[in-house]
């Protein structure tokens, strides 16, 4: 078993439990004493103070908040009064010169702007990027550079659900992040999964309409169990790929911070003298890559549907910031443009890991959450065409697409061409663009001549020497000086079709690539999405053509398949691909990693040692654990300073990594039922079930008094000293697989 451990960079790890949503604790009366807004909150962030045009001003991040301590207008004018409307009298009309109405309401009823197509459900946060310097050899990018430190901010997403979804449904998820460089702002705009479902972008609107809620009756929500995408990707067989990847765990992560990320397209980089190579981006999470069970992801959704976005704000909080290193699998750039057989144009294949290692380049650190959600996470613009020097784009045919749509989308959504001015979108560097005017803009732009060349305003904005305006050709500039150069490329001798190359048409040998490398409980697994999801389609025309595709990935999965949806088995579109080597890279079990963060609950009644249970939440917080102490009722147990952060009626077991049984054992299962079992009993089995640890502070009698047998896999028992470590040990494995082994 491979342990992850720290390179030694960083201090010692604790935790601290999140608070409250005010920055300082509220009074019980109507606080009457005017004073100024509040603090932020110490984890909160905002985007840097600069002016639309990259200048610094050195105000305080607070200085676009609101400013203070009295009401007033929209241009501060101080009110006295926004809770009574002006009427004549106090039981007539209202009047029309009621400018403070009139204001406050249209101003109301025009918050909403339109959510996004596509990522409409998000969550973001601010941190930093430390560059490793290594990529010098391949790349010229100014932020890659050693020691280079770049601030950044990240956008999590699901795909197809609305803004109002739940967090934990079955789903790709965006993994998007803008890069404030010194040369400009660099978008990654990926997702947690390396491949698409399609070759060429012009059907990207197709896959969309096929994978949102029915247009006649606007269900399913957020998912894909339903007939039109199965009917779309079983015809568009390209698809198959990413849709393995959908149906295994990946597709419902434990965490936004137990994900990996990848840019899926791939990069040209250029070097400082101009010479280029092929590269794949990535995010190696620190954390590991880790998953819910589907029954977790169903009662996350129900319970908290907003899970993942609070794992996020509240890890950020404790001090356990998320951190993923930025890796490049680098590929001669040959005029073919493939490596080992693989067309690294086409966004449906991968490169397994054991062919091309993933290099770290950079380590990026989440450590601010938004101070608003509305300016930070819901208008943040990002783009695929957002490059800086030494990082160019290929011709991948979905890549080009994107380049087009990313622009095009915000035109509507934020109003008008101006976006790339808002706070969170605003560049770091300098800004000399001659764009001008259009709603929304916000700069205030001098001279007379936003042309070039011009001599009324200096000859300013300059291009390099020699370059522009006179039919000359472009001067020899290479990325190292700072201008970004798009790579110069001979493009072969051809005519216009709407076609395909042929390296595209092979759709299933990745997919059973990933099919072989999964362990036999993450093919379990897979088996039992794809069941559920095509047992949700109406047609089974349907099911029996996808049962066709999954024929040509693996007889084994199609026959596991058929047999839970009590169909025949059809013959395969085609056999599947022989030879094919499994990539280990892509498994997520038999490895430990940090458990920064992880929730462990640490269940307490009126007879606990509550001394004992003071260490274990000591202790837990001392490895950077976060510990949820569990108790009958709210407030202090007992006569303790110890506070209840959960109660038995409001905790269900995905809120916790593992579960500590710090109960006595005469009262195990004395709280009130719940449909004839006790909150107790209920959540001990649910952990159980879901192949968590459990560990027991005393005797084993007090596992055996909830129907934990001792000696079960993966449960502990002892006194206070003894549990954190063996705890942490299991921990650091995520589950007990071989609990679920065990059970098939």
């Amino acid at each position: 078993m491979t342990t992850h451990q720290d390179n030694g960079l960083e201090a010692e790890r604790t935790a601290t439990p999140p608070t409250g949503p005010s920055s300082e604790q509220p009074s019980v009366t109507e606080p009457t004493e005017p004073r100024p807004p509040l603090p932020p909150s110490p984890e909160q962030s905002a985007p840097a103070t600069v002016t639309p045009t990259g200048a610094p001003t050195g105000a305080d991040e607070t200085a676009v908040g609101q400013q203070g301590p009295d009401l007033t207008t929209s241009l501060g004018t101080r009110l006295r009064d926004t809770d009574h409307s002006l009427k004549a009298g106090s039981r007539g009309p209202l009047l029309l010169q009621d400018h403070h109405l009139r204001e406050k309401i249209t101003h109301f009823d025009h918050e909403r702007i339109p959510e996004r197509v596509v990522h409409a459900r998000g969550a973001g946060a601010h941190g930093e990027f430390v560059a490793y310097g290594n990529a010098a050899g391949v790349t010229c990018a100014d932020f890659l550079a050693e020691g280079v430190r770049t601030p950044v901010f990240v956008r999590f997403s699901t795909v197809l659900g609305s803004r109002g979804s739940a967090d934990t449904v079955r789903d790709t998820r965006g993994f998007a992040t803008k890069f404030y460089t010194r040369e400009g702002v660099f978008d990654l705009v990926g997702n947690n999964m390396p491949v698409f479902f399609i070759q060429d972008g012009i059907k990207f609107p197709d896959i969309i309409h096929a994978g949102k809620p029915h247009p006649d009756r606007e269900i399913p929500q957020a998912q894909s169990a339903h007939d039109t995408f199965w009917d779309f990707v079983s015809l568009h067989t390209e698809a198959q790929h990413h849709t393995m990847w959908n149906m295994s765990d990946r597709g419902i992560p434990r965490s936004f911070r137990m994900m990996e990320g990848f840019g899926v397209h791939t990069f040209r980089l250029q070097d400082a003298d101009g010479s280029t190579t092929l590269a794949k981006l990535h995010w190696k999470p620190r954390l590991g890559v880790h998953s819910l069970t589907w029954e977790e992801a169903q009662l996350a959704g129900g319970v908290d549907p907003d899970f993942h976005r609070r794992d996020l704000y509240d890890a950020i909080e404790s001090g356990a910031c998320p951190e993923w290193e930025l890796g490049l699998q680098v590929f001669p750039d040959t005029e073919e443009q493939t490596f080992e057989g693989i067309d690294l144009l086409d966004p449906t294949k991968m490169v397994p890991e054991e062919l091309a290692p993933v290099q770290p380049v950079g380590r990026m650190t989440l450590t601010g959450t938004p101070t608003n959600f509305f300016a930070e996470v819901e208008q943040v613009a990002f783009h695929v065409g957002n490059l800086v020097p030494g990082i160019d784009v290929t011709d991948d045919p979905l890549m080009q697409v994107r380049l087009f749509s990313y622009v095009d989308t915000q035109l509507t959504r934020l109003g008008g061409p101006n976006f790339n001015q808002l706070p969170i979108n605003r560049s770091h560097a300098p800004v000399n663009d001659m764009l001008r005017d259009g709603f929304g803009q916000q700069a205030v732009h001098g001279g007379i001549a936003p042309y070039r060349p011009n001599s009324l305003d200096g000859g300013c904005p300059f291009v390099p020497p020699g370059s522009g305006g006179t039919g000359a050709e472009t001067p020899q500039v290479t990325p190292g000086e700072g201008w970004f150069v798009e790579t110069p490329r001979e493009v072969p001798a051809s005519r216009k079709v709407r076609a395909a190359p042929a390296s595209f048409a092979d759709h299933f040998t990745q997919a059973r690539l990933f099919w072989l490398s999964m362990t036999s409980v993450e093919q379990d697994h897979i088996v039992a999405a794809y069941t559920f999801e095509l047992g949700k389609c109406y047609e089974s025309a349907i099911r029996e053509r996808q049962l066709m595709a999954l024929g040509a990935i693996d007889g084994s999965l199609a026959e596991r398949v058929a047999e839970g949806l009590g169909m025949p088995v059809p013959e395969p579109v085609e056999q599947p691909a022989a030879d094919v080597a499994p990539s280990p890279a892509l498994r997520q079990v038999g490895e430990e990693w940090p458990v920064d963060g992880r929730k462990v609950g640490i269940l307490v009644d009126t007879g606990s040692d509550l001394g004992a249970v003071a260490d274990l939440r000591d202790g837990l917080l001392a490895v950077g654990v976060v510990p949820l102490v569990i108790a009958p009722t709210g407030g202090p147990v007992g006569d303790s300073e110890l506070g209840a952060d959960r109660t038995y009626d409001t905790v269900r077991s995905v809120e916790m990594d593992g579960l500590l049984l710090a109960n006595s054992a005469s009262d195990a299962g004395s709280s009130a039922p719940d449909h004839g079992r006790s909150p107790v009993a209920l959540l001990v089995d649910e952990v159980y079930r879901q192949a968590k640890p459990i560990a027991a502070l005393g005797g084993e009698e007090v596992l055996t008094a909830v129907g934990v047998a001792p000696g079960t896999l993966g449960t502990v028992s002892g006194d206070a000293d003894d549990l954190v470590g063996p705890m942490v040990g299991l921990l650091a494995r995520h589950r007990v697989w071989d609990r679920l082994t065990d059970a098939t």
